[in-house]
């Protein structure tokens, strides 16, 4: 039997999401067997990872800076940006390599069973960042094909068509009910070559 310390790191990594009892046990004890290489340096990163991360002013991602080091880069496609609901959906997009324009996080999906209303989310800025604009020529909406994702990418549509810009969402690379963080890289660069206009 562990320690109520050690129970505790059990604990708190099985509350992680993807995680269970098993795999934090099994987590805990390879760091503990290689505590003087993998503890020492995760508690290093960790710490600058919490003293400096700080969420862009401009699109929501989190980074060290502010504007993030997406936004702030000037070789990036300012004409267009890519909209996704959650910064894992983000780093999805950027593993692939393949886009290389700008992002708009919305920081979630409209949801009737989980309450979450468009006021919840960051659709407003969404509307004045284009409006504000005279670079943006092309809003893709890159959302997860369930329901929830389906019906947050026709309000927003919604919202912004008014705006003139032209908006596109991903092809069927992205299966039905398919979360875009699960994605493989070449499902994501298929679904970008695809896309299609929002009707």
């Amino acid at each position: 039997m562990s320690s109520r310390e050690i129970d505790k790191l059990i604990s708190c990594i099985s509350r992680l999401p993807g995680m269970g009892y098993r795999s934090a046990v099994r987590i805990v004890v390879y760091m503990l067997k290689r505590k003087n290489v993998v503890m020492e340096y995760l508690l290093k990163v960790m710490e600058v990872v919490y003293r400096n991360s700080k969420t862009c002013e401009i699109c929501g991602n989190v980074d060290v800076v502010s504007p993030c080091s997406i936004c702030s880069n000037l070789k990036r496609d300012s004409s267009t940006i890519c909209v996704v609901s959650d910064i894992s959906d983000l780093w999805s997009v950027e593993r692939s390599g393949f886009y290389k324009g700008k992002y708009h996080i919305l920081g979630g999906k409209l949801s009737a069973v989980e309450g979450i209303r468009p006021e919840d989310l960051s659709i407003d800025a969404l509307y004045g960042r284009i409006k504000s604009s005279d670079e943006i020529r092309e809003i893709i909406m890159a959302m997860s094909a369930d329901l929830d994702g389906q019906t947050t990418m026709f309000f927003v549509n919604n919202r912004i068509k008014e705006l003139g810009v032209k908006i596109t969402t991903l092809a069927n690379g992205v299966p039905v009910g398919g979360e875009l963080e699960y994605l493989d890289d070449g499902t994501i660069i298929a679904a970008f070559n695809q896309r299609r206009n929002v009707e």
